[in-house]
């Protein structure tokens, strides 16, 4: 990855992140390109080679990192069709609700072009992303090991078989950043309610969540065992369990995240129509 060419269409936030993240594992900059056409501020924050045209930023590239939004993506890749070189390079599309044949019909070449799809989220622009990855059959085993190498600069990734599961991600893991914010803002609302100071039970809900995801991670068991794990018989947290539970708080994210899906595939079938 070291010595790819690797070209950003669009500068945004998380063009941003992924550009620091492969910096941090020694990609040199004179290796990363970016094309939008208010470059100033990435500019002035990364060394980076930067271009207004997105047919200069391009040529010669090993990927193509389509990182714009979804409302503009269609006319970003309709207008870099006709300069698609042979053979082409790697396409990498973060833009979410794209559907992959979407994509390769708007980039209209004659040629199978290699794409990989990608739902990234927000703590990627932390370090500590997680990205689902799904790769067609014009994707070679070197390509689909770039396309990781690059989003596990921000964060873990995972491989999907089917394209299908990608709105059920954007339900989970793209969209699940701000559940777990509003689990920590009901929480921090409840323990200010209890008597608590707000800086102290901002500062206590924090670190209590960071600290749950941190043992998960690094624990071989489940979250149930977890849970189970500090869960007295008869104790306070167990007490705060049961009504959670007789609240139907699993058929609420159950509910949310089928919400979160169809709203999912309604937005690509409508981008699609482009």
């Amino acid at each position: 990855m070291k010595n790819s060419v690797i070209t950003f269409i669009g500068g945004g936030n998380m063009a941003s992140s992924l550009i620091g993240g492969l910096l941090e594992t020694d990609v040199a900059a004179e290796n990363l390109r970016v094309a939008d056409p208010d470059l100033e501020p990435l500019a002035g924050q990364f060394p980076v080679q930067c271009y207004t045209d997105n047919l200069q930023a391009i040529d010669g590239a090993d990927v193509v990192v389509l990182a714009v939004k979804p409302q503009i993506l269609p006319e970003v890749a309709k207008s870099i069709a006709t300069a698609i070189p042979t053979p082409p390079p790697l396409f990498l599309s973060i833009a979410a609700g794209i559907r992959m044949a979407d994509l390769a019909r708007w980039l209209g070449t004659n040629q199978s072009l290699p794409i990989v799809r990608v739902m990234p989220n927000t703590p990627a622009l932390v370090r500590s992303g997680a990205s689902a990855l799904f790769a067609n059959q014009q994707v070679s085993d070197i390509q689909r090991e770039l396309a990781e190498n690059i989003l596990r600069a921000v964060g873990l990734t995972v491989w999907l078989e089917d394209e299908t599961q990608m709105d059920a991600v954007t339900a989970l893991s793209g969209s699940g950043p701000a559940y777990f914010f509003l689990v920590m803002e009901v929480l921090e609302k409840a323990a200010i309610g209890l008597g608590l100071p707000q800086e102290s039970a901002r500062l206590l809900t924090l670190q209590t969540a960071f600290g749950a995801a941190k043992m998960a991670l690094e624990s071989q068991e489940d979250a149930a065992t977890l849970r189970a794990g500090v869960t007295s018989k008869g104790g306070t947290t167990e007490q705060a369990i049961n009504t959670l539970q007789a609240g139907g708080l699993q058929d609420l994210f159950d509910q949310a995240l089928q919400a979160a899906q169809q709203r999912a595939l309604s937005l690509a079938k409508q981008f699609g129509e482009q």
